[in-house]
């Protein structure tokens, strides 16, 4: 597992900032638009997309895995814009991590008028095996 705790650590600045200009009620595109923008100003490397090694009993493909925003190659992150939060979007994201082999996973809901309430955070269980951590693991 890869472990780079500094572009984690300031990731929420990242989206309070493009909250606190764009406020709640937009559609998911804009902020990840922002976000992108956000992350570029500050010359931290992000994708929308990765092409990913599949393997299953004995199958193996190459699969093109469209998510939100990969940061630094070791934060996923999950932008929505909804007033209730399904399960399914945990689920997602949490695969995705999996299948990307990414650590930390953010779940964010810009819909809400204070963002901090509407932010989730998923650590892949084993990803911080031996160090101290308050974070929740969520496994599904």
């Amino acid at each position: 597992m890869r472990r780079r705790t500094g572009s984690v650590g300031k990731s929420s600045e990242r989206e309070i900032e493009v909250h606190r200009q764009k406020g709640p009620g937009l559609i998911e595109s804009i902020y990840e638009r922002c976000m992108l923008r956000e992350l570029e100003l500050r010359s931290i490397p992000s994708v929308t997309q990765k092409l990913v090694r599949i393997e299953y009993k004995g199958l193996v493909f190459n699969e093109l895995l469209r998510f939100d925003i990969l940061v630094n190659h070791c934060l996923l992150q999950e932008l929505k814009a909804v007033e209730v939060l399904h399960p399914y979007s945990k689920a997602q994201l949490f695969s995705y991590m999996k299948l990307l082999e990414i650590p930390v996973g953010l779940l964010m809901n810009f819909h809400k008028p204070v963002l901090k309430s509407g932010i989730i955070r998923m650590i892949l269980p084993g990803a911080n095996d031996g160090e101290e951590s308050e974070d929740k693991v969520v496994s599904l």
